[in-house]
């Protein structure tokens, strides 16, 4: 599903139009992003959680060299499903989509 399809969706089970739904979407995102740059976790109830993590500094090997070298620490986004969805997504699936 693609952002066109899941926008027009959204706005057929929402009542609102396209363009509003839209904008929906894009001030939740922008709103997600201001929390992210502060190291803020997001919780939404029946979905999950988004949380920043902090990756330390590491050193991998070139297994083509054996050059070793420094990967920088860095701040990844991570997201923690709820225990349901982690359920759906083990049963085997049905359908051939």
């Amino acid at each position: 599903m693609n952002n066109k399809e899941f926008i027009a969706q959204l706005a057929s089970q929402t009542g609102f139009t396209q363009a509003d739904t839209q904008q929906m979407v894009r001030t939740i995102i922008a709103e997600m992003g201001l929390h992210f740059e502060e190291n803020d976790t997001i919780q939404i109830n029946g979905f999950g959680t988004f949380e920043v993590k902090k990756r330390l500094e590491r050193i991998v090997v070139n297994p083509a060299t054996q050059q070793r070298m420094l990967v920088p620490p860095k701040l990844v986004l991570s997201f923690k499903p709820i225990a349901a969805i982690k359920e759906n997504l083990k049963k085997p699936q049905t359908n051939n989509e």
